[in-house]
């Protein structure tokens, strides 16, 4: 009887190419998470007349929506390229539609941002009419930004998803959960430290809704994908994803906590933030990383083929 060969790939050499995004995409992961649950901030400051959460809200959702624009372009090397994505809408492409998501989320963001300037406006006179304008208008922006956040917060994860790097597409039903509460973390981050004691109870709830998505989800993706879970555990993206947990667990467990201490709001808040950019960064490295090892495409492939024919897997 013949025993079951052992895995070779041609030379060592990957099956799959690698992904040619660089770190501006990670970048670009985080602050578009950002950027949304910024949003939905604002939007739940200004629904329960917390004036500071609202602030804070929106214009960091404007800061994180311009520097997720500057990556994204960044890594596509001219800017123009941007641009010509705009010229046909394919809701099929994660991309076509990820372009217009963020077009349509930065102009409802910077007019809610914009308005923020209102009440610096004189009374009198054009200035005055320009006063009351916007403040309507900023709220329209506002409540369209919030509405758009979730789409924003989650189309990178089904980006990945549709690549053909092992360990993001067998991720594919998980990814959206990690992203948005991801965002959400990020988003009570800055929540947590624009307002202090009660008057960040919205920032206090949203800290603990998206660090159980967001721990859920990279629970899934560790431990729930097989072989393909390996790179998640491994190496620099292993760290990042630990960091991460541990991270949301303690922002999560001060935003409950420290209701009386403006400090340790704030150390939470801090806390959150940085658990979403290292998750950010950690899946991204760790889908990088399936993709340079042929053995996290080949032995994945023979597993459903055999399971197809009913046989037990060789590796």
């Amino acid at each position: 009887m013949v025993p079951p060969a052992d895995f070779r790939s041609y030379y060592g050499r990957p099956i799959v190419k690698a992904p040619v995004w660089h770190h501006d995409i990670a970048a670009y992961l985080f602050t578009g998470g950002l950027a949304a649950g910024s949003a939905l901030l604002a939007a739940g400051g200004d629904a329960t007349g917390r004036p500071a959460l609202r602030r804070a809200g929106r214009l960091t959702a404007l800061g994180a929506l311009g520097a997720s624009t500057y990556f994204l372009i960044h890594d596509l090397g001219r800017p123009e390229r941007f641009a010509n994505m705009l010229r046909v809408a394919k809701p099929t492409s994660p991309m076509s539609m990820g372009t217009w998501i963020l077009s349509a989320f930065g102009a409802a963001a910077g007019t809610s941002a914009v308005a923020e300037a209102a009440p610096l406006l004189p009374r009198r006179g054009v200035p005055g009419l320009v006063r009351r304008v916007l403040s309507p208008i900023g709220t329209a922006g506002q409540y369209g930004a919030a509405v758009l956040a979730p789409a924003l917060a989650t189309y990178t994860a089904v980006l990945l998803a549709d690549t053909a790097t092992p360990s993001w597409h067998e991720a594919y039903p998980d990814l959206p959960f990690v992203f948005a509460g991801s965002a959400l973390a990020s988003g009570a981050g800055v929540g947590l430290l624009a307002a202090p004691g009660d008057r960040a109870n919205p920032a206090r709830r949203m800290a603990v809704c998206g660090a159980a998505m967001e721990l859920y989800g990279t629970h899934r993706i560790e431990t729930g994908l097989g072989l393909l879970s390996e790179p998640y555990r491994q190496g620099r993206a292993g760290r990042l994803l630990k960091a991460g947990r541990l991270l949301t667990a303690a922002g999560a467990a001060g935003a409950l906590l420290g209701r009386r201490s403006t400090v340790v709001s704030a150390l939470s808040g801090l806390s959150m933030l940085a658990a979403s950019l290292a998750t950010r960064f950690g899946v991204f490295d760790g889908g990088v990383a399936s993709a340079k090892d042929p053995r996290y495409t080949v032995v994945p492939q023979r597993e459903r083929l055999a399971q197809r024919r009913g046989d037990h897997p060789t590796q």
